[in-house]
Formats: structure tokens, C-alpha cells, sequence
């Protein structure tokens, strides 16, 4: 196939996708400002733990795909997606600092024609009024010389179930031309294409799904502290509510929410009503409740073992959900932290993980005075902590 695609980032998002690109038969680049990352996918060691090296390594071979940190591949490039972060500000608001460098880098470069999709998480009206005014004025193309949509990433990492191959897409095109383009490129590898009337609906759209998850997460973490002082296991209540088969969809326990999508993407959507001046209460309330959840088990911790001063305590797992590496906006932070607050002197294990804000994983064993399972991996073996009290973040009673 003659189209070179571009991927801008090649993390979570833009790597997996970059890779069922290439697989269909497309030239794709991928594009990363991180050399270390871009020298690794050379030399075909996968950096995600959805996409297998040897997957790499043929489509690297057969030349479908390689990586670079240059812009200049932007020249001949026929379409172009960006997968950049957009992530919260120290004051939790949007930061739209990556995705403004990379539009600003790739635009200097734009030729007439090219196909831009942004897939990285926004605010509604920010393709529209960020992007596309952005992309004319350093391009110097009119709106009429490219085509420009929106698409909402569906990554779920580690979901062995639900790839990008048979998670439904949504799309959307700045005009109708655009539209019909996107929805030609993405159905040639991917099984259902759901078309949205206008680039808003389909940006907040996904805000809607994640906020959905957020607060309902959240209301099962304060149904949880109930249950605890009720004596009751919250995850019996879950599984027994759960055996209706309309009108109830279960969510689990834990120490908060975390990753790229559930802890921000609320917060684009409550900063841009308050922006217009609609109310989300819901959203607040649940934000409050998600950051206190790990307070909330510090101090479960100082009960279980009378105090946390001068104790030696083991979190297990600190990415943001069970069966991977990803630490970004995790709650585990909180919890460590809150412990070292109350004294505690707090080691962590996480073999996948490995290595985090200047730490390494300590090794499972029955030297501690309390282990607080954050993050539940599969590989865990908690017998080797011997008779080590354990406190079950996910449920425990």
C-alpha cells in the first residue's frame, strides 16, 4: 500500500496503533521525542506490553514501520494521527502543552491534502477552536488545503479481549470530506466505525465514558468503607448485585483510580463547565472521594497494626491497575506517601514496575509488620510473606 501514515507518539495509544496500521499494510512511521524509546522500537523490543517484539521485528524487516523523533517525515506523509498525552496540570486542570509542540512541530511541515486525526483525549470544541487555528496559522494553509477529524482512543491495556481490531470507532471530520476519509482509513482494520454528527460529540463522547467509570468507581470505594464498618465484604455484595442481568453493571474496589484516562479525563470535562458555567457536582463530589481513598486506608493501616511509626511496611503493587507496568497518576503514590507521613518507614514490590521515582522493587517476604496489597497482580505469590498481616485494599473486611 502507497499511504505513509504518521503516528505521532508512540506510547500506550500510538504504538498498538501504529503496529495494526502496519499490519494492514500501510507505511507507517511512528514519531516520539523520547530517543532512548525510538532506539528501542529500531531494534524491535516492544516498549507496551500490548504490542510483541516479534511483532515489531517483522514489521520492522518487512519495512512497514520504524521510528523516529524527526518531523520531517511529515513532508510525504498522506495521513497523520497524534497520540500525544494530554495530561492534568500541578493545579489539575488540562494541559494541552504536548499536543500544541506537536502540532506546531508537524505543521511546518504539512502538505496540502494530508488527512490529521487527533486521538488524544480533549475538551469539546478543542479541535475545532485549538487545533484547526493552530495548524492554518503555522502552516500557512487554509482549512480547505487538509482535512482534519477527531477520534477518541479505545485502549484498554492488558484487555486480551477487546483490541483495536474489534473495539468500535468513533469518528468524526471537521467537514464532510474529512469524515468520509477518516472512516475509509480506520475501517480497513477496524471492524465497526461509529460515525458522530460533529467533532464535539465525538470529543465528548469520551469524556463521558471515562467520567462514567469515575464516579461509579468512586461510589463503590465509599460503599466499601460502609461495608467495612458493617462487617460485610463489599466484593459478596458486588457479585450478588451483579447477578441481575439488566439495569446494573459492577464496579470494583480500590485505592482510588489512576492511568491515563479515568483521573483526567473528569477533569477536562468539569473545567470546561465551569468555563461555560454548568454545574457537575457529581464529578466534584467524586473527584473529593477518589483523592481521599488513600487517606482512608492509611489509616485502616494504623488500626490493623496499633500505629504506623517506626513500622515497616510492604505496598504491593504500585501501577495504576493489576497486570501492568503503567504508574501514571497512580493512587499508590498517595498511599506510600500518607504512610511515610504517619512515620512508617514503606518499602514496595512491583516486578513489573521494577524501578519508580528513584526506588526499586524489594522482593516478597515476612520481614515486614504489614502489607498493604494496592495493586493485585497476577504473577503475585503472597506466601511468601509468611504470617505478615495483610491489608486488602480491593475489599479486605
Amino acid at each position: 500500500m502507497n499511504l505513509k501514515v504518521v503516528v505521532i507518539g508512540q506510547g500506550y495509544v500510538g504504538l498498538p496503533l501504529s503496529v495494526a496500521v502496519a499490519k494492514y499494510g500501510f507505511n507507517v512511521v511512528g514519531i516520539d521525542t523520547d530517543f532512548s524509546k525510538v532506539e528501542q522500537l529500531n531494534h524491535g523490543v516492544s516498549t507496551n506490553e500490548d504490542v510483541a517484539s516479534k511483532d515489531l521485528e517483522e514489521l520492522i524487516k518487512s519495512r512497514s514501520y520504524r521510528a523516529t523523533s524527526s518531523y520531517l517525515e511529515i513532508e510525504d506523509a498522506d495521513i497523520i494521527v497524534i497520540c500525544v498525552p494530554t495530561p492534568l496540570k500541578k493545579d489539575r486542570s488540562p494541559d494541552l502543552s504536548m499536543l500544541e509542540r506537536a502540532t506546531k512541530s508537524f505543521s511546518i511541515y504539512l502538505k496540502q491534502g494530508s488527512l490529521i486525526i487527533l486521538e488524544s483525549t480533549v475538551s469539546p470544541g478543542t479541535t475545532r477552536n485549538f487545533l484547526l487555528p493552530l495548524i492554518e496559522k503555522i502552516s500557512g494553509l487554509a482549512r480547505e488545503d487538509f482535512y482534519l477529524g477527531f477520534s477518541p482512543e479505545r485502549i484498554d491495556p492488558s484487555n486480551k479481549i477487546w483490541r483495536i481490531h474489534n473495539t468500535p470507532k468513533v469518528v468524526s471530520g471537521l467537514t464532510d470530506k474529512a469524515l468520509i476519509k477518516i472512516k475509509d482509513f480506520y475501517s480497513k482494520f477496524i471492524d465497526s466505525i461509529i460515525e458522530c454528527s460533529s467533532l464535539e460529540v465525538a470529543e465528548l463522547s469520551k469524556l463521558l465514558e471515562n467520567t462514567f467509570r469515575f464516579i461509579n468507581i468512586s461510589f463503590v470505594n465509599e460503599l466499601s468503607i460502609l461495608c467495612t464498618k458493617l462487617g460485610i465484604d463489599v466484593n459478596d455484595v458486588i457479585k450478588t448485585a451483579a447477578t441481575k442481568p439488566y439495569g446494573y453493571m459492577p464496579f470494583y474496589p480500590s485505592i482510588g483510580v489512576g492511568g491515563h484516562c479515568i483521573p483526567v479525563d473528569p477533569l477536562y470535562l468539569s473545567n470546561k463547565a465551569r468555563e461555560i458555567g454548568a454545574p457537575t457536582r457529581f464529578i466534584d463530589l467524586a473527584d473529593q472521594i477518589n483523592q481521599e481513598t488513600p487517606g482512608y486506608f492509611v489509616g485502616r493501616a494504623e488500626e490493623k497494626i496499633g500505629g504506623l511509626k517506626g513500622k515497616k511496611v510492604l505496598v504491593i503493587g504500585v501501577s495504576y491497575k493489576p497486570n501492568v507496568a503503567d504508574v501514571r497518576e497512580t493512587p499508590a503514590e498517595a498511599l506510600i506517601l500518607g504512610l511515610r507521613n504517619k512515620g512508617a518507614e514503606v518499602f514496595w514490590h512491583d516486578d513489573l514496575v521494577k524501578e519508580w521515582n528513584d526506588e526499586k522493587s524489594v522482593a516478597l517476604s515476612n520481614v515486614y509488620d504489614l502489607a498493604i496489597i494496592a495493586t493485585p497482580h497476577a504473577y503475585l505469590d503472597l506466601t511468601k510473606l509468611g504470617d505478615v498481616p495483610i491489608l486488602n485494599t480491593r475489599g479486605s473486611i
